[in-house]
């Protein structure tokens, strides 16, 4: 991974929520010619589809917005905590699973919930988990994910960061 600063988006799975964050993120990176100074990865709480692709349905809605999908589904470990500047995570499940597994108070400090981000969408506390969603579950979740990608990309950038 580059040098710089590491961000690491964190849902269940790793199949839909997470890697749509890294990629769109990516996109923008890339947009802004920023790829090279920050670092973006996924992984889930859960390792059960340890080394799939993301979900079809979300590769093909992000693939309409011209984002490509092509991270393999890993499970989140300790090392992670000392890899990455911020944890991001799309719910209060996701929230409290990386909380337990964080190694120190500080490494907790880095973790954030992705909608703390959102710019566009304040009301929201989470992002759902469009695994169980039809076609407009996806949508919405590619919405909120790229009002919070701008978000955090813009507090990156106040933080002074870059």
């Amino acid at each position: 991974m580059e040098n710089g600063y590491k961000i690491l988006f964190v849902c269940l799975g790793n199949i839909c929520r997470s890697p749509a964050a890294e990629g769109i993120m990516r996109r923008m990176l890339e947009k802004e010619g920023l790829a090279g100074r920050i670092g973006v990865d996924s992984a889930g709480t859960y390792g059960g589809h340890r080394g799939e692709l993301p979900d079809p349905r979300m590769r093909s809605a992000a693939a309409r917005r011209g984002i490509s999908l092509t991270h393999r589904s890993r499970k989140l470990s300790e090392e992670d905590f000392g890899r990455f500047d911020r944890i991001v995570v799309m719910d209060d499940m996701n929230y409290e699973d990386v909380h337990r597994l964080a190694p120190s108070r500080a490494a907790a400090e880095r973790i954030f919930r992705m909608t703390e981000f959102c710019r566009r969408h304040p009301d929201r506390t989470c992002v759902p988990d469009s695994y169980y969603e039809g076609h407009e579950g996806f949508e919405l979740v590619l919405d909120l994910l790229e009002d919070a990608c701008e978000g955090l990309l813009e507090d990156i950038k106040d933080e002074g960061r870059l």
